[in-house]
């Protein structure tokens, strides 16, 4: 008996585990989405978001064993990305006009965006099978042609290491980043976000509207960060605006709104009560949920689309941050894309085990654990536009607008390849296509095209686009009842005295009497 109790105690620690505590139909990151075609796509989506809880396996008088369990759980606003994709590659295989005669079809892999598993689903990625194992491959006859990614720089980055060595085209979806624009380093990446030539000019500008003269900068600590706190300091001088305080955030540490305030107690405490925030989520998450319950609700944040404060409203206390400002780079709306959401349902895509959670979690819809799919008792009457808006927002967001390009981009690149030289014209073997997707990347190169919206898509690097952004007014009320509402614009390519537009009365402002702040 004290051997055994003597083993408990040594036994008596977290044991790390990749296990979900429900398996078989829980999600995980070896989740995938298949859909047949000629040709494939393979894409990469950060859709699940990652929880820690303790299952305690045994338990002896007052001794016990326990380990953290990863759980893992669909956002729905993530799973837009899905629906883009899908969106697109249903619109292409319509068009008798682009790439007739030949389908497309995709392969999309859920992914964990931590730096221990990318290399590992890279390799899995190359194997052709659930299991990663180093330089074998099962895809001896292809049908892969190009890779979609994102959405920040890390994923890219690392998994362009292992795909460069056999020349796959990988088109990133997230927010532009000048280290992936170095083409010595990064000869097969194409990004389809434009560059933030002017978002500092922008913010600046909007400094300048209310007077603005004493705020406080919060900037992601990378090249990127770097950069953009260069532009916008040059900016500020311009425009005699200073900074009370800069406060670069790190993703290899742990912040909370102590270290913040540590900057300087008094500035931070009474004086500065804008906030520029220039931050990917997984640099700033952490912030906001150690701030929950600390924060002074009377500032102003002014913040870019890619902090995203939707979608995770819940964890907030009311009014933190209410009246936030957010710079969105502007896209035309594709009228098509609500209607196309209102078709997406289990029964359309049955065998999408994302879409099957998501109406079991949020429509409480009947679930098979046994076949991992929602019965048949369920009613089709279910719509994503039912959820509640920090949920699933039906306005297409910019990752989702950069999928769905990425994936026209493809394909107006393997249409002008198939056309123009006879010689790349892909082999029949056992009753399949086989491109090389090596061949693709000069026309991808200099690929520029309209999407079905009209909007204007260039890969070619050979001229500049000028970038416009919309400025929205985050509302944030109890229960997930939050808005995100247009007020302005500001658009660097048109005269200095046109290029801001913003309508003051439609803002709403988390201050306590509701009117506009100052900062001086």
């Amino acid at each position: 008996m004290l051997i055994f109790v003597s083993v408990l105690l040594f036994l008596n620690f977290p044991v790390a585990s990749c296990e979900p505590i429900n398996p078989g139909c829980s999600l995980g990151m070896a989740d995938a989405i298949f859909q047949d075609g000629d040709v494939l796509v393979d894409c990469h989506f950060v859709l699940l978001t990652v929880s820690i809880a303790l299952q305690k396996i045994f338990h002896f008088l007052r001794f016990h064993l326990s380990f953290p369990m990863f759980i893992y759980r669909i956002h729905p606003n993530k799973y837009q990305y899905v629906i883009a994709l899908n969106f697109a590659i249903e619109e292409i295989n319509k068009n008798i006009h682009l790439l007739p005669n030949i389908s497309l079809g995709y392969d999309m892999y859920s992914i964990v965006q931590y730096q221990a598993t990318i290399l590992e689903h890279s390799i899995r990625f190359l194997t052709g099978l659930k299991e990663a194992i180093p330089n074998y491959t099962c895809r001896k006859e292809s049908k892969l042609i190009a890779v979609v990614t994102g959405t920040s720089w890390e994923f890219p980055s690392r998994i362009s290491t292992i795909l460069g060595l056999y020349k796959y085209p990988q088109l990133t979806f997230g927010p532009f980043d000048p280290m992936l624009s170095d083409h010595v380093k990064f000869p097969f990446i194409y990004q389809m976000a434009p560059e933030d030539t002017s978002l500092a000019l922008g913010m600046v500008s909007l400094m300048v509207h209310f007077s603005w003269t004493w705020v406080g900068l919060i900037i992601t600590e990378n090249e990127k960060g770097i950069k953009f706190l260069s532009d916008l300091k040059r900016e500020m001088k311009k425009n005699s605006v200073c900074a009370a305080f800069v406060q670069m955030l790190s993703l290899k540490y742990r912040y909370n709104w102590n270290d913040l305030l540590s900057t300087d107690p008094a500035i931070m405490g009474e004086m500065v009560k804008v906030f520029i925030v220039f931050a990917d989520i997984d640099s700033t998450l952490v912030v906001i949920f150690k701030a929950s319950g600390q924060v002074d609700p009377w500032r102003v944040w002014v913040t870019t689309s890619q902090w995203d404060i939707a979608s995770s409203v819940r964890h907030f206390i009311l009014d933190s941050f209410h009246g936030t400002l957010i710079f969105s780079q502007h896209h035309p709306e594709i009228s098509a894309f609500k209607d196309f959401i209102q078709t997406v349902n289990p029964s359309k895509y049955p065998d999408d085990i994302f879409l099957s959670h998501i109406w079991k979690m949020y429509l409480n819809c009947p679930f098979s654990r046994v076949y991992c799919k929602t019965l048949k008792t369920c009613s089709s009457n279910g719509s994503l536009a039912l959820l509640p808006w920090h949920r699933f927002d039906m306005d297409m967001s910019e990752e989702s607008y950069h999928i769905y390009n990425a994936v026209y981009a493809v394909a107006h690149s393997l249409h002008e390849m198939l056309q123009e030289h006879a010689d790349v014209q892909p082999v029949k073997s056992r009753k399949r296509l086989v491109f090389s997707p090596c061949r693709l990347h000069p026309f991808l190169k200099n690929i520029q095209f309209n999407n079905p919206s009209g909007d204007k898509v260039d890969l070619s690097h050979t001229g500049k686009l000028e970038t416009k952004y919309d400025i929205f007014n985050f509302w944030n009320f109890p229960q997930g009842l939050g808005l995100k509402v247009k007020v302005g614009t500001f658009s660097s390519f048109l005269p200095r005295n046109k290029q801001f537009s913003l309508s003051d009365g439609m803002i709403e402002w988390g201050t306590k009497d509701k009117q506009t702040v100052f900062s001086v």
